[in-house]
């Protein structure tokens, strides 16, 4: 293997619909973002893919029940979160919980996500690598130096 992929849940490998309550997993209707199946079929060939997500209402096994409903489970090693590391995300404390677990050195991680506060700077801060999933084109200080895509097949490209 030569890298392990931390992916965000929502809105970088699920879209999030705002007006859905409760668990992802019980929602009525439940999507990929566009291009996650192709980028994770793409990369689970040659790297380890987890979820490192901050879902406040989800355990591991509502998780992966929502990832099993889009298809996308069997590119995906496992989940983290807040109910199975103790620490929810958005410090570099639950990368560095995730690292101990895995066992690996913070070189050997990406994490991509979409958020540049919750996902991008504690990863950084961790030392793991980042990619900045921004869709939207979110314009930050200039003097933030981090890679960005716009879509999941970046990635790959």
């Amino acid at each position: 293997m030569s890298n392990i992929y931390l992916f965000d849940w929502g809105d970088t490998l699920m879209v999030d619909f705002l007006e859905q309550q409760g668990k992802m997993c019980d929602w009525p209707r439940v999507e990929a973002v566009d291009g996650a199946r192709d980028v994770l079929k793409q990369l689970s060939q040659h790297n380890l893919i987890y979820v490192a997500t901050n879902a406040a209402d989800s355990a591991e096994a509502d998780i992966r029940l929502a990832f099993e409903r889009v298809g996308l489970s069997p590119y995906i090693a496992g989940y983290f979160c807040k109910a199975n590391l103790g620490i929810g995300k958005g410090t570099p404390a639950f990368f560095h919980k995730i690292l101990d677990i895995l066992d690996v050195e913070p070189q050997a991680v990406i994490m991509v996500g979409d958020s540049y506060d919750n996902d991008i700077e504690p990863a950084l801060h961790a030392g793991i690598n980042a990619i900045w999933f921004n869709p939207k084109q979110i314009r930050l200080d200039a003097h933030i130096n981090v890679k960005q895509i716009s879509h999941l097949s970046q990635l790959y490209s």
